[in-house]
């Protein structure tokens, strides 16, 4: 058996593939961008040649600059976004692009699923609202809206099935990205059979649900020599996003702590031992990719994309993103009266609102580009607040918060964040490669390289932690009580 995995991450901005050792210690790591459809009225969607495509580049490229043998790998893993609609047909083609997570067309569909299940009942299914970021209102609106397609569809996939898919022929999903698509039985670990009723889908469209910890097949002959990997690596399920990412930081059952991703979209998450369900259906509920266990988290869906639309739209390019944080981290907003809600893809948690759109509120003739981006920045952290608050609540008491992704790379976001939420946000060693890392974990206990999942609360460390300042916390709690304030005066205005 070889020595390394290789996970992959197929994000919304990229693909990035890292090497790791049989223990799933990371080696190195590879980034493949790719874009992103946004349109009007709702509109995300994606390629999913262009994740096939970042897939194989991402995986030479970490083989090449590591200089490691294909035949040296054991096992293959996956993450990957989730909620999407990836339409194949019988010859296992994509049918047209992918209707990704971030897409809220689906907003008619999903009022019929309501009308017809019942909000609450629904949720007690779902460990989720129905809502049209998910996968099968989704499914509907393409059936209505594009029938022609919808007739050539043998099977609907999440992002990272798909890429699975074109390695072994095999169509599949885990329980974590099932729990994401509002048809799945979240009692049963099964399709739920009332909600595809309700939206008249047949069952035969979906995948077989399998362990994430499964090997689907071996890397074929042909995907071999478009990845450069060895015809026969065996290929995992793994998991979820949401999920992998809490595996990546250590939550592995229903220990305390809670982890904040903050990527394209952000979430906080927690782990549990057992499904949580929030009275007022603020936060949902996913299946873990450890059996027996769930991820209890609030997302919303316009973090780090906030800050990169602002950016853009102000010519500031990637690489000076940091210059341009640690200029709003000096500058005052929401002070001052200056509010940004980040409403540019509607929202999920807290307040589950798909027509509500970004706004800037109070801007005055004086206001800098600084003071701008602070409260795009502040506008994340407010945000995120209420689901700070939704899950301490529902869950636990939150005395920490380790952070992730993207966006958690500099410092001067992280304390604004450990400002507003009141409590220390530490950052982890690993970062970028969390959700990457927890696939590894899922790579290397499939094919019997670790023995248990506590593998991974040893993996990565606290690297910088950021105290909260108690006036500048007083602050923005004001500053968060006149955030949602403005939310309530204005969203009847979206309507």
């Amino acid at each position: 058996m070889g020595r390394f995995i290789v996970a992959h991450d197929l994000g919304t901005s990229g693909d990035k593939a890292s090497l790791h050792h049989a223990d799933g210690r990371l080696i190195a790591a590879h980034t493949a961008r790719y874009p992103v459809d946004f349109g009007a009225g709702g509109k995300a969607e994606q390629d999913p040649a262009d994740w096939w495509t970042g897939f194989c580049a991402a995986t030479r490229a970490l083989l090449a600059e590591t200089a490691t043998d294909p035949a040296e790998i054991a096992a293959v893993a996956m993450s990957g976004q989730m909620m999407g609609a990836v339409l194949v047909d019988e010859h296992d083609e994509a049918v047209r692009p992918a209707v990704i997570w971030a897409d809220t067309r689906a907003q008619a569909e999903t009022q019929r699923l309501i009308e017809a299940v019942g909000a609450d009942h629904g949720y007690d299914i779902l460990g989720h609202r129905l809502d049209p970021t998910c996968s099968l209102p989704k499914m509907m609106w393409l059936r209505e809206h594009e029938p022609e397609a919808w007739a050539r569809t043998s099977c609907v996939l999440q992002a990272k099935d798909f890429v699975t898919l074109r390695l072994t022929g095999r169509r599949c999903i885990d329980p974590s990205d099932a729990s994401g698509t509002n048809a799945y039985d979240q009692r049963t670990g099964e399709w739920s059979d009332e909600l595809l009723a309700a939206a008249d889908i047949d069952r035969e469209r979906l995948p077989e649900i399998l362990p994430s910890a499964s090997v689907a097949g071996g890397v074929s002959r042909q995907a071999a020599e478009g990845s450069g990997l060895r015809a026969g690596t065996p290929v995992v399920i793994g998991g979820a996003d949401g999920a992998t990412s809490a595996l990546g930081v250590g939550l592995v059952g229903g220990e305390p702590g809670a982890a904040l991703t903050l990527g394209t979209s952000a979430w906080i998450s927690m782990a549990a031992d057992h499904p949580v369900r929030d009275p007022q259906q603020r936060i949902i509920t996913f299946d873990h990719v450890v059996p027996g266990h769930f991820v209890p988290l609030g997302a919303m869906q316009s973090a780090g994309a906030s800050l990169g639309w602002f950016a853009t739209s102000v010519g500031v390019a990637s690489d000076d993103i940091g210059q341009l944080v640690d200029a709003a981290a000096a500058a005052e907003a929401s002070s001052q009266g200056l509010f940004f809600l980040p409403y540019l893809l509607g929202e999920r948690a807290p307040i589950w609102d798909a027509n509500v759109r970004g706004s800037f509120i109070g801007i005055e003739h004086h206001h800098t580009q600084a003071q701008l981006a602070r409260a795009v920045l502040e506008g994340v952290a407010f945000n995120l607040y209420g689901i700070f608050e939704a899950m301490a609540q529902s869950v636990r008491p939150i005395d920490s918060i380790d952070a992730v992704g993207g966006g958690a790379r500099g410092g001067a976001w992280l304390q604004l964040m450990a400002d507003t939420w009141g409590v220390p946000v530490r950052r982890r060693t690993i970062v970028d490669e969390a959700n990457s890392l927890g696939a590894a974990i899922i790579g290397a206990k499939a094919v019997g390289l670790v023995e248990d999942w506590s593998a991974a609360r040893d993996l990565s460390d606290v690297e910088a932690v950021f105290e909260p300042d108690t006036a500048r916390h007083e602050r923005a709690l004001e500053g968060c009580r006149r955030f949602n304030d403005l939310y309530e005066r204005l969203r009847t205005w979206f309507v």
